[in-house]
């Protein structure tokens, strides 16, 4: 049964490669999307924009308090998981 089983599995391998690269780049986005040094980083990015005038106070704001949910929630806060 586990030949018979194999042989007819055997077309779908190319679908579970596929599924598992999907799943690799999946995991690898989370991990840098929920990143505590990355959003560090984009917090400080924010700041000096806003310094040199690139974005306004309001648009400094809304996008720190979406890295701080990202920061605070993580992947298990469901905000995009």
């Amino acid at each position: 049964m586990g030949l018979f089983t194999g042989l007819l599995g055997l077309p779908l391998a190319p679908l579970r490669g596929v599924v598992w690269i999907g799943e690799q780049l999946r995991d690898q986005a989370h991990a840098k999307l929920y990143d505590p040094v990355s959003i560090r980083r984009q917090v400080d990015e924010l700041e000096q924009a806003y310094e040199r005038g690139e974005i306004t106070e309001e648009e400094r704001d809304e996008q720190q308090e979406i890295l701080l949910d990202r920061l605070i929630g993580g992947p298990e806060g469901g905000a995009g998981g």
